[in-house]
């Protein structure tokens, strides 16, 4: 059975409708990527050299990254030559059974959180200005929130000019009270309030923004150390989570901060928000295979609960929605 028909069986049976937000947020990449493989299909008689250079182009303009695209190539070649495939039809979906296999490594599913069961769990948002950080905390507070949890929000960020503010308004958006300080404040006093307050209101998550300047990775170092001390003093084990966002929209740049972020502090998660504005969704792969970071969500609109967790199955069907669905 070729893995589009097992796909189709999967996602018919199910009546998720988080299936059809993958579909739906990622129309642009799908019709980048997918379209232009269906062409590579239509112009090929036979699957040979040239095809398999042709593919090649088109996954590296869809930023899935020149080391992975190496290795998907590579596998591919291996099955088609191991199955005697000479239909480059047949080819689509072995090319999406190796983006699930890319994806997942071998290596159990990952992309839920480290919530604990008892007590406190502190998740730490690190990134860059504009890539969504703040966005990202007032949706996660929004989901947690409606999962009956107890939510505080964390303004962390005392650095940039309307941060605070920012998260304000989403706090008040989603119902979460936000801790914050003046602007210019020591941030790791900012969490230790944060701390405090969490555990006299036995709050079970607190989401804690941090300032997001890179031009100077010496100062950004010492001032997230300083921030994770503070909160390991106060509760052993945490943060529970760090994670990084990146904005899908700057495809391989969000790759370069990723290796920046990674050298700075010790990401265990990845939230690619903007995913459905982007055509070149494929640096969903290069993250993972590059960094070994878990995709943990995906912001696939501008809905409160557009940002979903990450799936590679349903990721890949978003990429190939059309193709599957005419599967016989």
């Amino acid at each position: 059975m070729s893995f589009f028909k097992k796909l189709k069986e999967k996602i018919t049976k199910s009546t998720d409708t988080v299936t059809e937000k993958f579909k739906e947020g990622l129309t642009k990449t799908r019709d980048n990527f997918s379209g232009k493989v269906n062409d590579l299909v239509a112009r090929y008689r036979k699957v040979d050299e040239d095809f398999f250079e042709e593919l090649e182009e088109i996954m590296i303009q869809a930023d899935v990254g020149f080391d992975t695209v190496m290795k998907l190539i590579e596998d591919l070649k291996m099955e088609v030559k191991r199955r005697n495939i000479q239909d480059p039809r047949e080819v689509q979906s072995v090319i999406s059974e190796k983006l699930v296999d890319i994806y997942n490594a071998g290596e159990e599913q990952s992309s839920k959180l480290n919530i604990q069961a008892d007590g406190l769990t502190v998740i730490l948002f690190v990134g860059v200005n504009g890539v969504g950080k703040t966005t990202t905390i007032g949706k996660l507070g929004y989901k947690f929130k409606n999962e009956g949890k107890k939510v505080l929000l964390v303004a962390g960020d005392t650095f940039r000019a309307g941060a605070i503010e920012q998260l304000e308004v989403w706090g008040e958006r989603v119902g979460v009270e936000v801790i914050k300080q003046a602007e210019g404040s020591d941030p790791a006093a900012v969490m230790y309030d944060a701390i405090q307050a969490a555990k006299s209101r036995k709050t079970d998550i607190l989401l804690c923004d941090t300032a997001g300047r890179l031009q100077n990775k010496v100062n950004l170092m010492k001032e997230l150390e300083k921030v994770k001390r503070v909160i390991e003093k106060e509760i052993p084990g945490a943060p529970h989570e760090v994670i990084l966002v990146l904005d899908a929209t700057t495809g391989q740049n969000a790759l370069i901060q990723a290796k920046t972020f990674k050298e700075v502090t010790n990401v265990s998660g990845i939230v690619l928000s903007k995913l459905d504005g982007t055509a070149k969704g494929g640096i969903v792969l290069a993250i993972r295979n590059e960094l070994k970071i878990p995709v943990k969500f995906v912001g696939l609109g501008e809905k409160m609960d557009d940002l979903q967790e990450f799936d590679a199955e349903k990721y890949v069907y978003g990429l190939f929605a059309n193709e599957i669905e005419k599967t016989e």
